[in-house]
């Protein structure tokens, strides 16, 4: 984890968050069929391992007393009528927990994901992918697993300990009363190991989620790696990480490895009682054979809930440091979201997708920034008292020096951030006043290096809107150009792009991405550097494309190349997080400031390529 990545698994309570694991069980039991059949299976196998030994006293004490008789063979076909329900509840608890399981797994895993498409860009600014693919398939898992279990035991658990409490009183309370004493110690064991487990765990899956992580970083970036020959680093990075979770992990398992057989041992207690007092008891007559099986019987039994339960606060702490961070996860508030006002006024309109829910016409018209400051991080300002205006039909170019603010300013355009001063209205409304997703919806993004899915041609376009017909996606393709690359590639249209695009140039994953935002027929298009590491014929068809696709639309473009900053309405400089000149080529040509300063450094090489490969005449 890098070192300028908050650490999201800081360490919390030591202790079972009792209200964590309640909101968890509350979303195993939405599974209400098999989480029904799954208590009802630990109660019933409960009530007959409970009541079994007092029906292996009768037998005994009726073989001893009057031999095999009619009514010991009632009393054998009750214990087989038992041991027939006690097989079929087993099977019962058994297959529901594991449709609870799959069923919890599932409404995590979904809502964790559901969230991660709500949260603002700042989320992801902060926690590295592999911390997140582990919060959505490693936690998940480890929550899913063990709750169909705690469920169980919570029933199982009491029902048998309550009946063999209540059946050794009935028996005799002198012996029942020497092994209910073993109790208070157990629980004492159990809090003394709780914390240790727990503050364990949580280190063995913070240091998976920096295995993850690092995992994700490595892969993405192998090409970097092998270019640098920096494998043997990498090995030993990885190597580090691995060797600090295997410390943790022997460490949780040393500690799991001690906290059961102590209780088991002192579980057994409870047997050598059984025998002293039981024997005592039946040699002076007082307790028939078949009454001393029954406590040696009880006294084992009343052993496994308690040994079973010792096991599942080591499994319950274990995943308690998982099942926190998935809630955390679920329960993260967005940082960008719809006010109550914007909410309640979206519930009351009910708007079609699309438009906008106070009766507007769902089409953008001007995007104005009004004294707007933001900063990333508290204290360190990107963009102070930035004011720039800008309606439909214009295209205006952000230049400046790297770090001026550009992507800043699109990126608060777009609403992937907001400001932390000043506001930006939408046709004269404050965007905060607007609906989220109306807002987004009606916006192009084409990035310098566009993300594409592994997928076909015809998907990859249809994504910017999911109802669109092949018809609707070709069409798109065709007015930016991009129908040219299902005719260079055998598959056509069917062609799979690959993981990312990878199977595609730079320059074709632009003119995908231009048809994807194209198709989307948006108000506001960005484009973010579209054109800045592609060759010049590539540039060409791009900027052609670009020049339909930005007619009669409110444009941002950043750009470096001299074809796009030209043909935009108006050019803006930006440095330091503010406006340092604004206008169009010509003009700030002629005006020989920091924009005829900033083009005559970074364009030179542009303008004689131009010359020398077009012919094209310098402009003044």
């Amino acid at each position: 984890m890098s070192a300028h990545t908050e650490d999201p698994d800081a360490p919390a309570s030591t202790r079972i968050s009792l209200r964590l694991w309640r909101g968890i069980l509350r979303t195993a039991l939405e599974e209400r069929t098999s989480a029904v059949l799954l208590v009802g299976g630990g109660i019933a196998i409960a009530a007959i391992e409970a009541t079994r030994p007092l029906v292996n006293a009768a037998l005994i004490d009726e073989a001893v007393a009057n031999g095999i008789t009619p009514r010991f063979w009632w009393i054998a076909a009750a214990w087989g009528a038992m041991a027939a329900g006690f097989a079929i509840g087993v099977a019962t608890f058994i297959r529901s927990a594991g449709r609870v399981s799959a069923g919890l797994a599932f409404r995590m895993r979904e809502r964790a994901f559901a969230r991660l498409q709500e949260l603002d860009f700042g989320y992801f600014d902060r926690r590295p992918a592999g911390w997140l693919v582990s919060r959505v398939t490693a936690d998940c898992g480890k929550v899913s697993g063990i709750a169909p279990w705690v469920i169980l035991d919570a029933f199982w658990a009491t029902t048998i300990v309550g009946l063999s409490a209540a059946c050794m009183l009935w028996l005799d309370w002198r012996v029942a009363a020497w092994m209910l004493a073993l109790l208070p110690a157990l629980a004492a064991m159990a809090a003394f190991f709780q914390a240790r487990l727990l503050r364990s765990s949580r280190l063995v899956r913070r240091s998976n989620s920096r295995i993850m992580a690092y995992l994700g970083e490595s892969i993405n970036g192998v090409r970097t790696t092998k270019s640098l020959a920096r494998e043997p680093d990498a090995d030993a990075e990885f190597a580090a990480l691995a060797a600090e979770m295997e410390g943790h992990s022997v460490r949780n398992s040393f500690q799991s490895a001690v906290f059961v057989p102590i209780v088991t041992s002192a579980s057994f207690l409870g047997v050598a009682i059984a025998l002293w007092r039981g024997g005592l008891l039946a040699g002076d007559g007082a307790m028939g054979p078949g009454t001393l099986v029954a406590f040696m019987q009880y006294a084992l039994l009343f052993t496994w809930p308690v040994i079973d339960a010792s096991q599942r606060v080591v499994d319950l702490l274990s995943a308690q440091a998982a099942a926190e961070r998935v809630q955390s996860l679920i329960d993260t508030v967005p940082g960008i979201r719809d006010s109550p006002a914007v909410a309640a006024r979206i519930a009351r309109a009910r708007p079609a997708p699309g438009e906008a829910p106070d009766g507007g016409r769902g089409r953008i018209g001007r995007v104005a920034f009004e004294g707007v400051s933001f900063a990333y991080v508290e204290g360190e300002p990107v963009l102070s008292g930035f004011s720039l205006d800008v309606r439909a039909g214009e295209t205006v170019a952000l230049v400046g020096p790297t770090g001026a603010g550009k992507s800043t300013i699109v990126n608060l355009a777009a609403r992937f951030y907001e400001p932390t001063a000043g506001r930006i209205l939408l046709d004269g409304v404050d965007m905060r006043e607007r609906p989220l997703a109306w807002h987004q919806g009606r916006l192009g993004v084409v990035q310098q290096s566009p993300w594409l899915r592994n997928a076909s041609l015809l998907e990859n376009i249809r994504y910017g809107r999911l109802d669109a017909t092949d018809e609707e996606v070709r069409a798109a393709a065709a007015a930016v150009g991009a129908d040219a690359i299902a005719s260079a590639v055998p598959e056509g249209w069917d062609f799979v792009v690959g993981e990312a695009g990878e199977r595609l140039s730079l320059g074709q994953r632009q003119l995908v991405s231009l048809a994807r935002a194209f198709l989307k027929d948006p108000d506001v298009f960005i484009l973010d550097e579209a054109t800045s590491s592609v060759d010049s014929e590539t540039e060409r068809a791009i900027q052609r494309a670009i020049d339909r696709v930005l007619r009669d639309r409110i444009s941002f473009v950043i750009a470096h190349r001299l074809s796009t900053i030209r043909r935009a309405t108006r050019i803006v400089l930006v440095d330091g997080g503010r406006i340092v000149e604004s206008g169009t080529h010509a003009e700030l040509m002629r005006a020989r400031g920091p924009y005829h300063d900033l083009y005559m450094e970074q364009f030179v090489h542009d303008r004689e390529r131009m010359v020398l490969g077009g012919g094209l005449t310098l402009p003044e």
